[in-house]
């Protein structure tokens, strides 16, 4: 896999790339990092897991691994990514995994770790711990060895958690939520219902199998059929950790993210708690958020696509809202990570406070039609860079304006450039987009 780390924990196929032996290994070295950092104590670590079948397996290679390096463990079970967060700061404990990997399909799976407080386990920390794998160490024996327990109350302790955050009963609000069969197939449901709203749970059945299977907020066309039929307020939909939230709206209209953030960012600073009247968001983001932000007063500070660079910014500015379109939008005053449930409920509170159907308080945001076309080359940094496709970037800008926006980016996986344009009508932006597209795969570096 070579570098096991990625943006988001590793991640990979489940008893292919990412196998036993990998967790219990990267278990154990974690364990010891934690240990050689504070000796003082024996580490306690949480750990939960989505409800992919090979979960099941990998739960038990990581608990015994902790506990063979000393570290006792307490097993939350099935809950959200973000719960898990919560939970280890709830808890006091060292460390934090999660075994999910997100909206992939279900053979795939992951191992995310947090450190003390629920926070993104630092960069350093991983790599320490990717030294100490397969290292020898020495193994404790007798009292020393690590003891596992299930914490029965961890569902009640995150939902409670949520209910304490939600500014707004959401009486007379009607909601279908689409569980995508993982790990918020349970606590999403009885969270938005004892908040006050009439709930109707759709893909909240999970068989280890079916996660993410053709639902969820990758497939969100079954939740907008749902949604006109039940005569719904509005629909929401989680991916198979729940750290995502997208909605719809009483019309089957989906609400991406920048929406869910251009409304958020208005009510809270109507309550006085939008920090120095900023938000963050990435490079992908819509133009349609920038102009709304922008007649609102409100700033936006731009970073690198990804969650955790989103967060970070969030983080090293001390600002209080920040988000993806994909539905990844971080409060920090009530959680460290991602979390759709309390994005839901924040939606759903200002619906509720606003007496606004959804539909109007999306409205803020007017999207710009948005083309994105791929290029395969031989080296997408020197595709970039080509002077050729300079010119013609700095031309295209141009002729935009601010009616527009152009983002040329390589792309951090693949031998791919990414061109995506947003202007005021499709044509135009699919007009510019394949000539940019066309200039790139002629600056040498195409592929044949």
């Amino acid at each position: 896999m070579g570098r096991y780390f990625g943006t988001d924990g590793v991640r990979g196929l489940a008893n292919g790339d990412l196998t036993p032996e990998l967790a219990l290994g990267l278990a154990q070295a974690a364990a010891r990092v934690l240990i050689g950092h504070d000796p003082s104590h024996r580490p306690l670590a949480v750990i939960g897991r989505d409800p992919r079948a090979s979960g099941e397996m990998l739960e038990a290679a990581v608990v015994a691994g902790l506990a063979s390096a000393g570290a006792d463990v307490l097993r939350v079970g099935v809950l959200p990514t973000p719960a898990v967060a919560f939970l280890t700061a709830d808890f006091d404990a060292d460390l934090g995994v999660v075994l999910s990997a997100s909206h992939n399909p279900m053979p795939d799976n992951g191992i995310k770790l947090f450190a003390r407080g629920g926070h993104k386990l630092p960069d350093e920390i991983e790599s320490e711990i990717e030294a100490a794998l397969g290292a020898p160490g020495t193994r404790p024996t007798g009292v020393a060895i690590g003891r596992v327990r299930d914490a029965g109350d961890a569902a009640e302790r995150y939902i409670a958690h949520l209910l304490g955050a939600v500014p707004q009963r959401l009486d007379g609000l009607r909601v279908v939520v689409d569980c995508a069969h993982g790990a918020a197939s349970r606590v999403a449901p009885e969270t938005y219902r004892r908040a006050g709203a009439t709930v109707l749970a759709i893909a909240a059945e999970p068989d280890g199998l079916n996660i993410n299977d053709g639902v969820g907020s990758t497939h969100i066309e079954a939740l907008a059929k749902h949604v006109v039929a039940e005569r719904a307020d509005l629909g929401i939909a989680h991916d198979g950790d729940a750290d995502r939230c997208l909605a719809v709206d009483a019309d089957g209209q989906v609400v991406d993210g920048d929406q869910i953030l251009a409304l958020s960012a208005l009510s809270l600073r109507a309550a006085g708690r939008l920090r120095d009247d900023t938000i963050v968001a990435t490079v992908m983001s819509n133009l349609g958020l920038h102009h709304a932000m922008r007649s609102a007063g409100i700033s936006v500070v731009t970073t690198a696509v990804g969650d955790r660079y989103v967060l970070e910014e969030l983080r090293a500015r001390g600002l209080s809202l920040g988000g993806e379109q994909s539905g990844h939008v971080i409060f920090t005053d009530a959680a460290t990570t991602g979390d759709g449930l309390l994005t839901a409920l924040n939606v759903m509170a200002r619906m509720a406070s606003s007496t606004t159907s959804l539909a109007g308080l999306a409205a803020v945001v007017q999207r710009l039609p948005q083309v994105l076309v791929n290029v395969q080359v031989t080296d997408r940094v020197r595709a970039c860079e080509a002077d050729t496709v300079k010119a013609a970037l700095a031309q295209a800008s141009a002729e935009l304006g601010d009616a527009g926006r152009i983002l040329l980016r390589p792309s951090g996986t693949e031998q791919l450039v990414r061109v995506m344009v947003e202007a005021a009508t499709h044509q135009h932006a699919d007009e510019i987009a394949r000539r940019l597209a066309g200039v790139v795969a002629g600056s040498g570096q195409a592929t044949a």
